[in-house]
């Protein structure tokens, strides 16, 4: 099994690209979003540490919101929690996967975590700032200030783009961007 990291800055399209390449795709915003509609034990631990926030299951964004915003910490008190439980899903997904030719991970905090191994294939995911500024407004919960504390946790962009061995320019043409997962795929291939 080959992994795929895909990187890229928020809204850089790397979700987008991950399903383009039609091989199973760990996805870890969306194991969050499932983790806290559905976790009680992630919950109870999160109302442990962050009383004032946490207060009913299942966690609404806006709860998580509100706390990282409310204070500096809370943001690596969450963090601390919620990627322990990421990891194992990310471990059972590769069990799970193990036989596949290909495994995509769209994993926000890929290389900051430490999730990544020197043998696996980095994709990075360039967009236009200005595009990606468009994206981001008009997404329903965008807010510039969670945005910014995100932003901060993240490597540097160009960081990332050296740490890449194949880079993507999504201009948000399926087109173009499945012209650009065939090319690498036959490259890798």
């Amino acid at each position: 099994m080959i992994k795929i990291g895909i990187l890229g800055g928020i809204g850089s399209g790397k979700s987008y690209v991950a399903k383009c390449f039609g091989y199973p795709v760990f996805n870890a915003d969306h194991e969050v979003s499932k983790l806290y509609k559905k976790d009680k034990r992630t919950y109870n631990k999160l109302k442990k540490i962050l009383p004032k926030h946490f207060q009913s299951f299942p966690i609404e964004k806006a709860e998580v919101s509100n706390a990282i915003l409310a204070n500096k910490s809370n943001l690596s008190k969450i963090v601390k929690i919620v990627h322990l439980e990421i990891r194992k899903k990310l471990n059972n997904f590769l069990k799970k996967n193990q036989h596949k030719k290909f495994v995509i991970l769209d994993i926000p905090l890929l290389l900051e975590n430490k999730l990544n191994k020197k043998e696996d294939i980095l994709i990075f995911v360039q967009s236009k700032k200005i595009e990606i500024s468009m994206r981001l407004k008009k997404r329903n919960n965008f807010n510039q200030k969670l945005f910014n504390k995100f932003k901060n946790i993240q490597l540097p962009l160009d960081y990332k783009r050296k740490k890449s061995q194949f880079i993507i320019k999504n201009n948000f043409t399926k087109k173009h961007v499945m012209m650009s997962v065939r090319n690498i795929l036959n490259k890798i291939m």
